[in-house]
């Protein structure tokens, strides 16, 4: 029996680097694709290095050859123009999801974010928290892109039948940064459980999903992962005495703040 293998583009960016390690098992190979640098394969490590960019046809289609799954972290990941974050994240995600269509890759996973429902009022969660397919509220382009991210890919699950999970991660690093970050964190190893989640489910389909880890303080809603089989086991508030400050009126935090097209939130 051959091994799995499952492409990860932007495999050189934050999130990217942090799952290497944590998709890695004796049974996949992992493609990983990025227009940055990757660093090589260390011995026994079972990897394919792609040098490409979401936005080529040419590269995403032999990048989809052979692939059982696809995990879509590449794009820009902060606010940046128009010009930009509609060539990247949105036509360069619409290219990955036609390269993948057209290689018969089953199963995609697609990084969408919170921003995408920035403007929602962290007061308006209820007791369960926040449902993890809470219409868009964007609150930035980048926002904007996310959410056409989640359309695009409803489209290819309803017509073409592509099992498609969208993840609306939080904040994905080794520790939250402030008091935001101790309600929307997703751990590392949170992200990678989630992800195996959504590689392992039985039966496809279309689905919006909160990427955050059993946050003490968090404000979404976790059941939708649950119910297939994801199941935090951190919690942010180990951290609550590193940082300080006050929960913003929104989720999106700084994002909301900021003007459209500028490259960093306040």
């Amino acid at each position: 029996m051959s091994n799995e293998r499952v492409l990860v583009t932007g495999a050189a960016g934050i999130v990217g680097r942090l799952m290497r390690p944590r998709l890695a098992r004796p049974d996949r190979v992992l493609r990983l694709l990025d227009v940055q640098p990757i660093e090589p394969a260390a011995p026994g490590e079972q990897v394919e290095i792609v040098t490409g960019s979401i936005t080529d046809p040419a590269a995403m289609a032999a990048a989809c050859h052979e692939v059982d799954a696809l995990i879509h972290l590449g794009g820009i990941s902060r606010e940046g123009s128009w010009a930009d974050i509609l060539d990247v994240n949105i036509d360069g995600t619409h290219t990955v999801l036609e390269a993948a269509r057209a290689a018969g890759v089953p199963r995609v996973v697609l990084a969408s974010s919170n921003h995408a429902v920035g403007f929602r009022r962290v007061g308006e969660a209820g007791p369960d928290g926040l449902p993890a397919d809470s219409s868009p509220r964007p609150d930035t382009y980048y926002g904007v892109s996310k959410a056409v991210v989640e359309a695009l890919g409803s489209l290819y699950h309803s017509r073409f039948g592509m099992d498609v999970t969208c993840l609306r991660i939080g904040t994905c690093f080794e520790r939250p940064a402030d008091v935001r970050g101790l309600s929307t964190w997703l751990s590392p190893d949170d992200c990678a459980r989630l992800l195996e989640a959504a590689l392992a489910v039985a039966e496809p389909g279309y689905r919006v999903l909160w990427g955050v880890s059993a946050n003490t303080r968090g404000i979404v809603s976790l059941r939708a992962g649950e119910a297939i089989g994801y199941h935090s086991r951190d919690d942010a508030e180990r951290f609550a005495g590193e940082v300080s400050g006050t929960l913003p009126e929104y989720l999106g935090g700084g994002f909301c703040e900021i003007e459209l097209g500028r490259a960093d939130p306040l």
